[in-house]
């Protein structure tokens, strides 16, 4: 492609609303333009890396058994209906009607559509294993968009579905797409982590996240060094030790706390471990009271308490002042699970608190607290195993070393669904005795558009994206320093038309532009193989260099066509060692 005809608009500053490199960089090389919060077009060198990387999955899901299907992204009411979704997946769906007022969604994912499509085709346990796959567009009306393409409301994603006879067999579902993954991201070139994730609310008993690390992703695992354990800060069970047997119990006081409104004030105040002050989180879930305490020192995980309630998180919400003096006979900022809890309250505690001694809990009175309160003596509840947040400086429960953390972007996941969506809509086959079973299944994810995003996080420079040979919109940019000069043009022209001849992706910077303009919109968009064309085209000599290294060398034209091919063979001997 000759750049003189070819559509990239850069920008030569950081858009306003651009926060993170990625997003700043996508925009200004003229890959993506924002169209609305959370909605982009992808010009032409951006729609060219979402395509490689479109086809690395496609080339890997295929290598590994998958085959590919294209569903309808509008998904009717019913199916969600059956499984239970439609009111519980919340307001991130997209909802309308058409014009005989039949509700659809425009699909955030696709389990319900997958399962009713192979309900009634699949009839036999002969026809099992199956694994299909889509790589299609999702919608999701984030709340707060962000990020450019990693958090938006329109989004490529392929998702793949497996369909089993037993347990057994999803789990060897659910690992040759493990497989495929790991060599997909390989092939991506992403320094990744796998990590335990919250199924959330696709459902199953097991899920795991690829994580591409960067500091500015939205996600944070943590991982042992000396043994397998790795999760996301959602998933992590958290090792609490608590050993309070040496510890005298003592009768339970009123103590007068004037103004202890928070944690820190109260430990201060009685000059008590905040560990052991207990925290009460004063909630209304689906339109009914719930107080959770968990220990002072900690955070509460939220994706925990969703699993443990098994309600959605759009209709948990914090009680306001007014609902916890009229819902609870509290006072804000005082409450406790004390006698004055009306007794349709639900009052749910960590496990950690009932195993500590002597407690400090709220007394439901403006500035009073009870100090020596102990389980099962002084205040009850429903006990949760585990509802803390993870964080800095816990350990590792196999090995009782301290975990260490990151940040990253979820680019992939997977999911053994189980039987959670063939009973609720019914699919079925017929086993080897002629019974009626419920199929087994995964669900497997890889964000397409939002791998771009981690691919440009882990590869950039101050001056634009240093894209990886595989992914790269183009291989090689041919840069003509000055375009009126016949010479330069004519050595230009020839090393264009000999690699596009060797099956060579190549872009001609034939435009009339200063050099430092075609210097600066190269470095920009980041191509990974460079050759200029100057003053040495007299006598037939270029400069090559690559966007990484970005240190120049004078060869002849001959001599760069053959770096050219030598990297790019390089490649196709890198990836020769996935098939072997």
């Amino acid at each position: 492609m000759k750049m003189s005809k070819f559509y990239m608009p850069t920008l030569r500053e950081d858009p306003a609303d651009a926060e993170i490199a990625s997003h700043k960089l996508l925009l200004r090389s003229g890959m993506i333009r924002k169209s609305a919060a959370g909605i982009y077009s992808y010009l032409p060198l951006g729609y060219r890396v979402v395509r490689k990387i479109e086809n690395i999955v496609r080339e890997e899901m295929d290598n590994f058994g998958a085959q590919e299907i294209l569903m309808s992204a509008l998904q009717p009411r019913e199916i969600w209906d059956q499984s239970g979704r439609w009111d519980t997946f919340g307001p991130e769906m997209f909802k309308l009607h058409d014009r005989n007022s039949r509700e659809f969604c425009l699909g955030p994912t696709a389990e319900e559509y997958f399962t009713t499509l192979i309900k009634g085709e699949i009839k036999s346990y002969k026809q099992l294993p199956l694994n299909i796959y889509q790589i299609q567009t999702k919608y999701r009306d984030e709340k707060r968009p962000r990020f450019g393409i990693n958090r938006a409301r329109e989004f490529l994603m392929k998702d793949a579905y497996s369909f089993d006879t037993d347990e057994e067999t999803m789990k060897e579902a659910y690992m040759n797409m493990w497989r495929s993954y790991e060599v997909i991201f390989d092939r991506l070139k992403l320094n990744y982590k796998v990590v335990a994730g919250d199924a959330g609310a696709m459902g199953g008993n097991s899920s795991h996240e690829f994580i591409a690390l960067s500091d500015v992703g939205e996600g944070v695992i943590f991982y042992s060094e000396d043994s397998d354990f790795a999760a996301t800060d959602e998933k992590a069970e958290v090792y609490y030790s608590v050993d309070d047997s040496n510890i005298t119990v003592l009768p339970m006081e009123k103590v007068t706390t004037p103004n202890c409104k928070t944690i820190e004030d109260v430990a201060n105040y009685l000059e008590v471990p905040k560990s052991h002050c207990a925290k009460a989180i004063d909630l209304i879930v689906e339109g009914k009271p719930v107080l959770v305490f968990i220990p002072g020192d900690r955070e509460l995980n939220m994706s925990k308490l969703v699993s443990y309630l098994g309600a959605p998180e759009h209709e948990i919400a914090m009680m306001n002042d007014e609902e916890i003096v009229n819902l609870l006979n509290s006072a804000p900022g005082f409450t406790g699970p004390t006698e004055k809890t009306p007794e349709d309250v639900r009052v749910i505690i960590d496990s950690r608190l009932t195993e500590m001694r002597n407690v400090v809990i709220g007394a439901n009175e403006e500035d009073h607290h009870y100090r020596y309160a102990n389980f099962g003596r002084d205040f009850n509840g429903e006990i949760a195993k585990d509802l803390l947040m993870i964080q800095e400086g816990d350990i590792d429960p196999n090995t009782g070393s301290v975990l260490k953390s990151a940040r990253g972007i979820e680019v992939g996941n997977i999911f053994q669904l189980g039987t959670k969506y063939s009973k609720s809509l019914d699919a079925k086959y017929l086993d080897e005795n002629g019974k009626e079973k419920y199929f087994y299944m995964g669900s497997y994810g890889i964000g397409v558009t939002r791998s771009v995003t981690a691919v440009v996080e882990q590869n950039h420079d101050e001056k634009g994206i240093i894209w990886p040979l595989v992914v790269a919109p183009y291989h090689v940019i041919v840069t003509v320093i000055n375009s009126k000069n016949k010479e330069q043009i004519e050595v230009g022209n020839r090393i264009y038309e000999e690699l596009v001849l060797k099956g060579v992706e190549v872009l001609l910077d034939d435009r009339k532009e200063r050099a430092g303009v075609k210097f600066n919109d190269r470095d920009l968009i980041g191509i990974p193989l460079r050759i200029t064309v100057g003053k040495g085209a007299t006598d037939n000599i270029v400069e090559y260099s690559t966007r990484k290294e970005m240190v120049n060398k004078e060869i002849s034209s001959e001599e760069a066509i053959e770096e050219v091919m030598k990297e790019i063979s390089s490649e196709l001997k890198y990836l020769d060692t996935f098939y072997r």
